[in-house]
């Protein structure tokens, strides 16, 4: 089957979000695709925290505070973007044409709070679920302006995987097509509830899939995040960096079980939260002189050595202190939650445990989300802007996706006007294999993928855990690549063949780096 579209952009988070609105607004067709049956599934829906408000003295000393976080590795041109866009796309998408609703005091002004590393209160929240907020304004946004256009120029395509993106010098039908230079045209879709594979043409074609948190056994992020865009990119022959650099948050919920972790949100500790170890001795202020404000990386690092210290398997987040009317108010969902879990956090000590949460490296990106490929652009969590360097600064992510959507669909829409599709017949189709399909075997590579990101490829790496880990992911693909081949195509195994290529990209760039920075850290062997 075959199909066209100006814009594809495969990802539902705020960065494909906001890239479509800007495009449906200026008169385009615009296709959005998401692997989950309601675009509600992202990471940017699960956030807690906020998001960055630099607008005015608010974005003084930002700069410092990003450089601090990520020891110096950010670009200073992908800060001064930010800087220079962020406010003006914040006010005019969140605030006025969205109307997202941020927390405000009593004369209506927007509230404020700090998060780890900032230099002052410039973060805009709503309660403990500002990502959910964000992600709902801006989908009803987007539906109400599509309606209004009333020419049906935007289309979601939910239970749709993207396969690969397509570019002519590898999916061409003639031999002479592999001289073209490096371009894309769209994207081979699945549709899981009508098996069938869509060749999907496209003018410009954006990825905003997200992350790759859920490629580890302890994580925060949605299922979804299993690299899908990173490996698909990378496939395709786009420049990819910064793959070692994996921040895992200080604190989500303790519990025995694996997969995805709930949050507990920075937040807690920018208002006066307190780390405890088993003892019930505050241990922070032992190891940076920002206590429980420190960079996420320094955080985890520390918690992880009062765990082995303690021969602990969690420690303790203590935010009595803040009173019940405040944390009811100011943190509910993180309240309802923990209460399900028998945790009063207005008088318990909340048990707490890094896991992996963020990738700040990706797709390579200049300042208009351009990659390498002509006509692909990435955004959010897949994309590497440079902005985070080797460490993210809190709440920085959300702000950063919203920007470069935004710029990245200001730049498509001058260019995609005078342009014409590739013709359809010069890409091959998709070839269907009918070969038998076991879940359990996917399952079990998947967990075993998992478990070696978590022990060989976690917090802390060493040479040795990463030369095992390389073998085994060698290994593993070659196996892959031959079941991917001949089985019925599926979701999971997509995504199967997917979060092994990526392991290795970030076992592959791990073994590269000699120099523990920022969220990569190097024991000496």
């Amino acid at each position: 089957m075959n199909a066209t579209t100006d814009v594809l952009i495969i990802g539902s988070g705020i960065g494909g979000l906001i890239t479509a609105i800007k495009c449906v607004e200026e008169g385009l067709d615009v296709t959005l695709v998401s692997r989950e049956g309601t675009p509600w599934e992202s990471n940017t829906y699960w956030a807690q925290g906020g998001i960055v408000y630099a607008k005015d003295d608010l974005g003084d000393g930002l700069e410092a505070d990003i450089q601090a976080a990520s020891s110096h590795t950010s670009s200073t041109e992908a800060i001064k973007i930010l800087l220079k866009h962020s406010s003006h796309v914040l006010d005019e998408y969140l605030l006025k044409k969205s109307f997202t609703q941020f927390e405000r005091n009593k004369e209506q002004e927007l509230s404020l709070t700090k998060e780890a590393a900032h230099g002052m209160a410039r973060i805009l929240y709503a309660g403990d679920h500002t990502g959910k907020n964000i992600h709902q304004s801006l989908f009803e946004y987007l539906l109400k302006i599509s309606k209004e256009k009333n020419k049906n120029n935007f289309k979601i395509l939910t239970s749709h995987t993207a396969i690969d993106l397509i570019a002519p010098n590898h999916h061409g039908v003639g031999l002479n097509q592999r001289y073209d230079f490096p371009q894309i045209v769209g994207a081979y879709l699945f549709d899981q509830k009508n098996p069938q594979v869509i060749k999907m043409i496209a003018k410009k074609t954006v990825l905003a899939t997200g992350g790759i948190g859920s490629l580890y056994l302890h994580h925060t992020n949605s299922d979804a995040a299993r690299g899908d865009g990173h490996a698909m990119a990378q496939r395709a022959g786009a420049y990819m960096a910064n793959m070692e650099f994996i921040q895992f948050h200080p604190t989500a919920l303790y519990s025995p079980s694996t997969g995805r972790k709930f949050l507990i949100s920075e937040a807690l500790r920018g208002e006066g939260g307190v780390l405890l170890n088993t003892s019930g001795e505050r241990f922070m202020d032992r190891y940076h002189p920002q206590a429980e404000l420190a960079p996420r990386d320094v955080v985890t690092r520390s918690i992880v050595s009062e765990m082995l210290l303690d021969k602990s398997e969690c420690v303790y987040l203590d935010v009595t202190k803040l009173g019940k009317e405040y944390l009811l108010e100011r943190f509910p969902t993180i309240h309802q939650y923990c209460s399900s879990h028998n945790i009063d956090i207005t008088k318990d000590l909340i048990p707490v445990v890094p896991a992996a949460h963020y990738a700040c490296g990706g797709v390579v990106v200049d300042g208009r989300g351009r990659t390498s490929l002509s006509h692909l652009y990435a955004v959010g969590e897949v994309a590497c802007t440079g902005l985070h360097g080797a460490n993210r600064l809190a709440s920085t992510s959300l702000l950063e996706a919203l920007t470069w959507g935004h710029l990245a669909a200001i730049d498509i829409t001058s260019s995609v006007k005078s342009m014409n599709h590739y013709a359809a017949a010069q890409i091959k189709d998709w070839e269907l294999s009918s070969g038998p399909f076991e879940m359990d075997l996917v399952a079990q590579d998947l967990i075993s993928i998992k478990q070696s990101m978590w022990n060989y490829v976690g917090i802390i790496r060493s040479r040795q855990r990463l030369s095992r880990a390389q073998a085994m992911f060698i290994e593993l693909n070659h196996e892959v690549r031959q079941f991917y081949k001949n089985a019925k195509l599926h979701d999971q195994l997509i995504g199967l063949r997917n979060a092994v290529e990526v392991a290795l990209m970030v076992v592959g760039a791990s073994m590269k780096n000699r120099q523990s920075v920022g969220c990569f850290f190097l024991t000496q062997d």
